[in-house]
This record gives structure tokens, C-alpha cells and sequence, in this order.
């Protein structure tokens, strides 16, 4: 097939660019800088995915017959006019329209099936609502011109090359014998879907018909709590963390930031829970996660031979274990007396 990735050059893009070449595919990535890795066998198209006419300049040419969107502005966000000038640019040619959302788009909540309400267009969380306007203005397409659109929601990604500070926030502390930091209790859920299983998964859409005009969940079965995924983490490098609970208010009066510095948990690991069911993936695609233990260690190996290491400012974390003990101490004396 003749294939467009849209953003092709980071963590899941890569690994299916790779794959879709190992297919056979004709790939092309559409992304905002002149050169990729993959080499001559990958033809490279430039433009800013969140300029809808440089978009549509880009694509219209290509008469492609599947459409990876990938992509997501971190800084700007990514709308459903965005995707929308993507969508209307493929011409008639176009077998399947994939495109990469999240289960942000639920929004908030436990256990959601597909079939659940997404976030409202005017939901605060500016991520969710740009996930789930997209995803509605894609599935309008397919009821009304017949674009052959799939949606996938995972949860948390990781393995192997993971852009996000994430794994190796954990196992930069742990082999720095660092305590870890657990933000409350450690009982807030979370999930997790391992990179290859989602890339499979995208690949997997291509051949099943029943996959158009479907949304899938695609995660791990079962969600972990946030001291289940230390637990693992450790487990993988094969350590003995030390852990130190803070109360979330301390953290959040000390300006502690989920999404970046100062970091405590992780990126953007620290948020209230969004979990779903994954039985229609396995019974429609034959979707089968990774064991979570199985994937951590082979993400662990790949960051003991490739991960660049940079210096950690770690003062943060100690004012907030420093600050927790003069606490207790002031907590302990109080009883004392």
C-alpha cells in the first residue's frame, strides 16, 4: 500500500515506520523537517501538520491509500480543524484513515468501553478536547462521505525510545540510589500499553475490514497503581527502590509540576485516572498486550545500552523529603508533649 505517516520521526512513529517498511508498504512521512533517518526507501514531505493549506498542498498530490495521524502539537495543540484539512486532503483513493488519539478523550473516569460519551467541545483540559472534537469530526466524515477512519485510544505509552521522561525518570533515581518519591497513598490507577503492541495494532487495522469506522482501546487489560508501577520499574532493573510518600498538597504547595520542572513523578504521570476495557480490540483485531514485566525489561535493556543519560537536579526532591521530616518531627513532638 501506499502509505502517509503523519509525524513519523518520534517514539510511535518511528517503530511503524520501521514495521511498515518491514511490510513491504510505499511509506511516506509528512512532518516539519527536511531530512529523516529511514533512509532513501522513505520519501519525505514537509509541512507544519497544524497549517491546514500547507497540509493539503502536501498530501493532495500523494493519492495515498492508508493515512497514519500521528501527530500533536504539544505546544500550540493539535484541533479537529487540523485533522480535518488532513482528512478532506486524501482524495478517493484512501483505504484507511488511522488516527492516533487517546484515552484522554474519555475524559475522566473508570473502565470506559468505546461507546462511552468523549469529552465536550468545550471541556477545559485543552488535550482531551482537542482528542475528542477530532475524533467526532472524523467519524461525521465517515457517516457522511465514507472516509474509512479508524480511531485508537491507549492510555500511557512506553518502551524502547520513549521521548517522554517517564522510565527512566525511575531508573535514573533507582541506580542513582535515590529515594523514589509516591505522591499520596500510591493507589492511583493507572495504564499502560506497550509501544510494539500499539504499533501492532496500527498495522493490524490495515488488513481487518471491521476495523473501519471503529474506535478501539488499545492497553494493557489491567490497570496498576502508581506504587504497583515503582514495584515493576524495580522489578525490571533489579533493585530495591527506596520510597518516601509525600502528601500530594505538600508537593503541590512546594510547585511541584506533573508536566515538567520540577518534575517528581514522572512526565504528566501524576493525573487523576482514566482507565478503559479493552475486549472489543481483542475480539474484533485479536489484540493481545505484552506482559507488563516482559515489556519493562526489554524497555530496561534498551536503556541501559542506548539512553543518554544528562545531569539530574535532584534539590527539589530533597526539599520535599526535607520538608516532610521536619513535618513529622513537628507531628512527633507535638504528641510527645
Amino acid at each position: 500500500m501506499k502509505v502517509l505517516v503523519i509525524g513519523g520521526t518520534a517514539f510511535i512513529g518511528r517503530l511503524l515506520v520501521k514495521e511498515l517498511i518491514r511490510a513491504g508498504h510505499d511509506v511516506t512521512i509528512l512532518h516539519r523537517r527536511a531530512e529523516h533517518p529511514f533512509g532513501k526507501r522513505v520519501v519525505n514531505l514537509v509541512a507544519d501538520r497544524n497549517d491546514p493549506e500547507a497540509v493539503r498542498q502536501a498530501i493532495a498530490p500523494g493519492r495515498f491509500e492508508a493515512v497514519f495521524d500521528l501527530a500533536y502539537d504539544w505546544e500550540r495543540g493539535t484541533a479537529a480543524r487540523h485533522v480535518d484539512a488532513a482528512a478532506r486532503a486524501c482524495g478517493d483513493s484512501l483505504k484507511r484513515y488511522v488516527f492516533m488519539s487517546s484515552v484522554a478523550a474519555y475524559a475522566d473516569g473508570l473502565n470506559h468501553h468505546e461507546g462511552d460519551a468523549l469529552a465536550p467541545d468545550d471541556h477545559p483540559n485543552f488535550y482531551a478536547r482537542n482528542k475528542a472534537t477530532s475524533e467526532r469530526l472524523l467519524f461525521r466524515l465517515h457517516q457522511r462521505y465514507g472516509l474509512p477512519v479508524v480511531t485508537l485510544r491507549p492510555p500511557f505509552v512506553y518502551g524502547p525510545e520513549n521521548m517522554f521522561y517517564r522510565e527512566a525518570f525511575f531508573w535514573d533515581r533507582m541506580r542513582d540510589k535515590r529515594p523514589v518519591i509516591i505522591p499520596g497513598d500510591g493507589r492511583r490507577l493507572m495504564q499502560f500499553v506497550f509501544v510494539h503492541d500499539l504499533v501492532w495494532t496500527c498495522m493490524r487495522v490495515l488488513e481487518v475490514p471491521a476495523a473501519v469506522g471503529e474506535a478501539f482501546n488499545v492497553a494493557n487489560q489491567r490497570p496498576v497503581t502508581q506504587m504497583e508501577l515503582v514495584e515493576a520499574l524495580a522489578r525490571a532493573a533489579r533493585k530495591t527502590p527506596s520510597l518516601v510518600r509525600v502528601p500530594r498538597d505538600h508537593i503541590q504547595e512546594a510547585g511541584g509540576n506533573p508536566m515538567g520542572s520540577p518534575l517528581y513523578f514522572g512526565v504528566y504521570f501524576d493525573v487523576p485516572p482514566i482507565t478503559e476495557i479493552v475486549a472489543k480490540a481483542k475480539r474484533v483485531l485479536g489484540f493481545q498486550p505484552t506482559d507488563f514485566d516482559a515489556g519493562l525489561g526489554r524497555t530496561y535493556r534498551w536503556y541501559l545500552r542506548h539512553y543518554i543519560r544528562r545531569p539530574i537536579d535532584y534539590s527539589f526532591e530533597d526539599r520535599l523529603i526535607s520538608g516532610l521530616r521536619h513535618t513529622e518531627n513537628e507531628r512527633f513532638a507535638g504528641v510527645a508533649r
